[in-house]
């Protein structure tokens, strides 16, 4: 039997958190969310998630930092940012050449989420002796 994806959301507004916990069930992947970089960085799913949506601004540790020690631990998680404020041309294009996936601005579409996340899902990673997963 396939593993069914677990997927990770960071983001300090509950909306957020709670919507793409909706979207992510609706379609069988399993779900975490967190309220911000340092509850994510204490539970012990590091290991078990297929990908991480954070969002850049959080209180405390922000997305790009949680990256940063992310990489720096050889985490190999991958990481799709999501924003507020995407005037910040320069935080994205250093995100996608540290490695994110994807660097999406709020408000989110559904497809447009879901592309990210089956994109991040079909690393070379998540795809050696794993079935590959259908697009939507």
């Amino acid at each position: 039997m396939a593993k069914v994806p677990l997927i990770s959301v960071v983001d300090d507004d509950e909306s957020v958190r709670e919507s793409l916990d909706g979207l992510f069930r609706s379609v069988g992947f399993a779900v975490k969310v967190f309220v911000s970089a340092e509850e994510f960085l204490n539970s012990d799913h590091h290991g078990d998630i297929d990908c991480l949506l954070v969002d850049v601004r959080l209180p405390g540790m922000n997305g790009i930092e949680l990256h940063r020690h992310l990489v720096a631990d050889h985490c190999e998680i991958p990481v799709i940012f999501i924003t507020a404020h995407g005037s910040e041309q320069g935080v994205r294009s250093q995100a996608l050449k540290n490695g994110a996936v994807d660097y999406l601005i709020k408000p989110l579409s559904e497809d447009t989420v879901l592309n990210a996340v089956y994109k991040a899902l079909s690393t070379e990673r998540h795809t050696q002796g794993q079935p590959q997963l259908k697009d939507p």
